[in-house]
């Protein structure tokens, strides 16, 4: 048994009068907060994804008018010792503590329609006894299916470089993405905020997945790129669907109880490189009954080309790993992986609202397999 350590936060600021606790930018040179081992748990608690912005007295007003420069207020980083590039992190999501404050927005320039729906929108959900109503969507009731929505490590310095330069390389070609951009940054060290980038694109190191299955139970196998990983995690959700189409979920503050162990060497040598997730046979939920395991996928080409809002590569991406997967943890051939491919995985739009990555997930069913299951 490892040992617990806690993050917790005043629920009642901004991230800004609270820098010692996280970030709200992706850089390898913020500091750390604490140092763990592999094996340790962590007890985080985390502010929502609009950084306290939204109340239930807010309105469609305060949406249109909310900062989107503060978006994703992330607890962390977690240095875990000995990890190394070419490690893999495994972090089990074991419990989530939901708040009881949730909301929906709709703002203005996002979202999956979001040319046909230009005007701001706020649904304020009461969230209690597992379940979140609203006033505002009267006769819904939404069960607690609570998952981060950001999990990620940082990325090393040469790929901090890499996908800024890929991504301001869409924006040339006529495609979206959110540059680099110092304004409300944490932390707010001038060549961290100038150069760090934006958490609302999903990346090979995770971030913004917005993979609803990431829930109590589900463990994410996050490629380790900068020395000590420097884990981090935030905006908390207590319900999506498939897609997050509108562009959020229902969002929330909460308390995340997780658990992370290093496998060594675990990523190195992988033909597609990425954030997998796995979940054991669990009676209780027919749907997981017998477990599986998930590759997921992004929109850049393997040479290293970032597209805009293409859901085709992003599945193409996330079969590629799977066939990975199965070759080299269950040693099947590429012909043999991609059949298995056609007759039992699930393939899943996860998101289709964080540009320019959109994300797709592979499900392989575990009880397929007549023998000892890998992931």
């Amino acid at each position: 048994m490892g040992r617990q350590h806690e993050i917790s936060v005043d629920f009642s600021q901004p991230l800004a009068k609270q820098p010692e606790v996280g970030h709200n930018r992706w850089h390898p040179g913020i500091r750390p907060v604490l140092r763990i081992d592999s094996g340790d748990s962590l007890v985080l608690q985390t502010l929502d994804a609009m950084d306290g912005q939204l109340s239930m007295s807010s309105t469609a007003a305060d949406v249109a008018a909310a900062s989107s420069y503060r978006v994703h207020p992330m607890t962390g980083p977690v240095y875990v010792d000995g990890a190394e590039p070419g490690d893999l992190l495994a972090v089990r999501i074991d419990d989530i503590e939901p708040g009881s404050f949730g909301y929906t927005s709709q703002v203005p320039g996002s979202g999956f329609l979001r040319h046909e729906f230009p005007e701001p929108f706020l649904v304020r959900w009461e969230i209690g006894g597992g379940y979140a109503v609203s006033p505002d969507l009267p006769g819904v009731r939404i069960s607690d299916q609570s998952f981060p929505g950001v999990i990620g490590v940082a990325p090393s310095a040469a790929l901090l470089r890499s996908t800024a330069a890929r991504e301001a390389e869409v924006v040339t070609r006529g495609g979206v993405a959110e540059l680099p951009d110092p304004q409300d940054a944490v932390p707010a060290d001038p060549q961290i905020a100038a150069a760090g980038l934006r958490t609302i694109p999903p990346r090979e190191t995770g971030g913004n997945l917005d993979i609803r299955q990431l829930t109590r139970g589900t463990t994410v196998l996050i490629p380790v790129s900068a020395a000590g990983a420097l884990l981090s995690c935030g905006d908390l959700h207590f319900a999506q669907g498939d897609g997050e189409v509108c562009g959020t979920a229902i969002e929330m503050q909460a308390t995340v109880h997780l658990t992370v162990t290093l496998r060594q060497a675990g990523a190195a040598g992988r033909e597609a490189a990425g954030v997998a997730f796995s979940r054991a046979a669990a009676p209780d939920a027919p749907a997981v009954r017998g477990g599986y395991f998930a590759t997921t996928g992004i929109c850049v080409t393997p040479d290293g080309r970032n597209e805009s809002e293409d859901a085709t590569l992003a599945a193409q991406n996330a079969l590629r790993a799977m066939i990975s997967h199965l070759m080299s943890d269950r040693g099947y051939t590429r012909q043999q992986a991609y059949a298995i491919c056609s007759v039992a995985v699930n393939l899943r739009l996860s998101q289709l609202v964080d540009v320019p990555n959109f994300v797709a997930s592979a499900f392989l069913p575990l009880a397929i397999f007549t023998g000892s299951a890998a992931g």
